[in-house]
């Protein structure tokens, strides 16, 4: 008669036994020391592969004292290419470093940010990443313990002093509409998001510093904010187009409103000029030209998570913001 119980899990001392070596040896092995013979480490593996034996690191930490670290991530929206490629980044510094990560997301939502943030705060973490949702940075801080350390990506931490890697939105934005006005373009629409994201009023920032800089008087009409999908900037520019004397250009604060805003044109029939910033997934078949304003997301993840590590190993030395340049590119295909 089967059995309705399920195999037995196999132990180290099982693994042990199979690889005709010690306990000892085994640990050894599948924690990843470098110093044993490499025809007895052969051995342990392939006893370990056949009894699909898995190692506990946890249980390793606490039987020999070691470290076995976790650190945190909180981003907004993991469905999203931007947040996922830092989370990747992440996830691989974390691995690197033999460390645990926990990902946890909050939307734009001020009061579930917080939550997370004490969720997260509540497991013992040894680090945190956060991808701030609101503004208030100080209450994030005031929810998590000083002795943790933690690092903002994305959008630099405003009324508190601390580690971040941000990019350089105000400089990749002035540069992107000085272009357009360089090539005679003065009714530049300007796409934002909510100005409640740091990264959305330093990209409006730049967007205006340009039209300074060029001594070009801008008409503010022609500037929308609270675009948050791309539907929104769908609708923002097809009101625009209607207008008697529409945009002859158009700059986007995301890849949300550079969709939105390609979209409409394509309905519309229009090929006036358009660069958004970030990239997003099959830009380069979109049937027409139109520029990015490009920067490393995965150096945003890899960079905070390098300088985490740091930090937790002990370096003090004053928190540090690490700005990412951003560079203009060409998308689409030429009709």
């Amino acid at each position: 008669m089967e059995s309705k119980h399920s195999p037995k899990r196999a132990t180290i001392g099982d693994v042990a036994s199979r690889a005709g070596v010690s306990i000892k040896t085994v640990s050894r092995v599948v924690n990843g020391v470098m110093t044993v013979n490499p025809d007895l480490a052969a051995r342990v593996r392939a006893a370990a592969a056949e009894l699909s034996y898995r190692a506990n690191p946890a249980a390793f930490a606490l039987r020999t004292g070691a470290s076995f670290r976790t650190i945190g991530l909180l981003i907004k929206d993991l469905s999203n290419d931007f947040y996922a490629t830092i989370a990747s980044a992440v996830a691989d510094v974390a691995r690197a470093h033999g460390a645990q990560l926990i990902t946890a997301h909050a939307g734009e939502n001020t009061a579930d940010e917080l939550a997370v943030v004490r969720d997260l705060v509540s497991r013992r973490l040894d680090g945190l990443l956060i991808v701030p949702t609101s503004g208030d940075h100080a209450a994030l801080a005031r929810e998590i313990d000083p002795h943790i350390p933690v690092v903002y990506l994305d959008r630099r931490p405003e009324g508190i002093n601390a580690d971040s890697v941000v990019i350089d939105n105000a400089n990749g934005a002035r540069d992107a509409v000085t272009t357009l006005i360089n090539d005679g373009h003065v009714r530049i629409a300007g796409l934002f998001d909510t100005l409640n994201m740091p990264t959305m009023r330093e990209r409006l920032a730049g967007f205006r510093e340009a039209f300074a800089q060029a001594g070009v008087d801008h008409d503010g009409r022609l500037i929308v904010t609270n675009l948050s999908t791309p539907d929104s900037a769908f609708s923002a520019t097809s009101s625009m187009l209607a207008l008697e004397s529409p945009p002859t250009a158009y700059f986007c604060g995301n890849n949300r409103s550079g969709i939105g805003a390609l979209r409409a044109l394509w309905v519309h029939e229009r090929i006036d000029p358009l660069v958004t910033f970030d990239d997003f997934e099959l830009s380069d078949l979109m049937p027409r030209r139109f520029s990015i304003v490009k920067y490393d997301k995965h150096s945003i993840g890899r960079l905070g998570a390098e300088l985490l590590f740091r930090r937790i190993s002990g370096d003090q030395h004053e928190p540090q913001s690490i700005v990412l340049p951003t560079q203009i590119e060409k998308r689409g295909v030429a009709k």
